[in-house]
């Protein structure tokens, strides 16, 4: 019979990989809870409008990469390909709009998109989202940046680049929206690929975004977003810069950065590290003023960044995983009930180690110690099992010694363990 294999573009992650998203989703709880965060969990599994009307029917999410299929009641589902959509439908539905004036929310977990697999994307991925719901004032963009910027240096990462930008609101950007089409329809869109020929018509912001060096040639004189913020979104930008500017955080102003979804307005950021390739943005988001409205909620303006957990890994520094404490080998069979009992009053007093199961000689015991990466091997043979007693062996040193076994808690516990 064959054997069963991986869907392509999804991972099974061992230790030490998954030790780095754990420690990951650690140090957001650490730092997100210093910043008044709560964590909310949402389904994997939403009603496939809730991304249509979130997200934009023009967007490449909705149109190439969602899985989409119908229930047995012929209902149209989607598996998560962004948190936001989820976590604002969350919002509504419970009335938290009614129960306090602001919300800060995180979540993390899987999402899903069907896109070419390649080093730090994959078809499921891991992002960290967090969501500020309820201020509009733009030092809740300013602190959410900040936040996310202490979030990724306590990850030890180095060598990236905060970049920001605004996309101005619905006062404004239809202005700019009209300046930038007039300047498509006058170059030689022929030249232009596939993708930006149809965002011409459907979302000419999205023609900014493009990556394909012809595309952006030919783009490079475009009109910029900035040059036609109205005047509340420039005071807005302002305000968020001179707080940046004052904790000397720095920046790089894109005019040129739109993000991939249709939902962001005014504030609207990336943060890109060059040592991992042409998929450089490991986190971004932005402001989001009518999303909740859009979605049949109150109107509550919204702020809030995604990170992409595997591209975060791929620029974390290594990190030893922990020492267990102990490595019970036993010698006789008649030992192994003791040698479990023993396992556990230590582990009761919260050392961390594991027992040889089964008997064998000392040798292969040792080597099985070896290999567990313990400081200490207690071993335990018919002699000891007779005597109420255990040696103590350090893995580092070689020595040992013979003590009662109701005292190795505190023998391990007096050396640091």
């Amino acid at each position: 019979m064959s054997k069963i294999t991986k869907i392509k573009g999804f991972a099974d992650l061992f230790p030490p990989e998954s030790d780095v998203f754990t420690r990951m989703e650690s140090v957001a709880r650490q730092v997100f809870g210093r910043y008044g965060f709560v964590e909310l969990r949402t389904p994997i599994l939403e009603r496939t409008d809730l991304f249509c009307r979130s997200i934009g029917t023009e967007t490449d999410v909705v149109q190439k990469e969602m899985y989409t299929f119908p229930d047995r009641k012929d209902r149209s589902l989607t598996m998560r390909p962004e948190a936001t959509a989820g976590v604002m439908r969350a919002y509504i539905e419970s009335g938290r709009h009614t129960q306090e004036p602001v919300s800060k929310l995180f979540t993390s977990g899987p999402m899903f998109r069907y896109e070419r697999p390649q080093k730090g994307r994959m078809r499921q991925f891991h992002q960290i989202n967090c969501e500020v719901l309820g201020p509009v004032e733009p030092h809740a963009d300013a602190e959410l940046v900040l936040m996310l910027m202490r979030f990724l240096t306590e990850l030890g990462l180095t060598g990236l680049s905060l970049q920001i930008n605004s996309l101005g609101c619905k006062e404004c950007r239809p202005l700019y929206r009209k300046a930038l089409s007039d300047f498509l329809a006058s170059i030689d869109n022929a030249a232009l690929c596939e993708d930006c020929r149809r965002r011409m018509e459907t979302n000419p912001l999205r023609v900014l975004d493009c990556k394909v060096p012809g595309c952006r040639e030919l783009t490079a004189n475009a009109p910029t977003i900035l040059e036609h913020n109205c005047p509340e979104c420039r005071t807005h930008f302002d305000a968020v810069l001179r707080i940046l500017d004052s904790r000397n955080v720095p920046y790089v102003l894109n005019d040129r950065l739109v993000r991939g979804l249709d939902y962001y307005n005014r504030t609207t950021f990336e943060v890109v590290s060059d040592s991992i390739g042409s998929q450089g943005s490991v986190a971004g988001g932005g402001r989001y003023d009518g999303l909740i409205s859009q979605l049949g909620g109150p109107d509550v303006p919204g702020v809030g960044f995604a990170c992409g957990m595997e591209r975060l890994a791929l620029m974390m520094p290594g990190e030893d995983a922990p020492r267990p404490h102990f490595h019970v080998a036993v010698l006789d069979p008649a030992a192994q009930d003791a040698a479990l009992l023993l396992a556990e009053n230590l582990r009761a007093q919260g050392l961390a180690g594991s027992v040889g199961f089964g008997a064998g000689s000392i040798k292969s015991r040792m080597r099985l110690a070896g290999k567990s990466g313990a400081r200490v091997c207690l071993i335990l043979g018919g002699d000891e099992l007779a005597a109420g007693t255990v040696v103590v062996k350090d893995m580092d040193t070689g020595e040992q010694e013979t003590i009662g076994r109701d005292a190795v808690a505190a023998r391990l516990l007096a050396a640091g363990a």
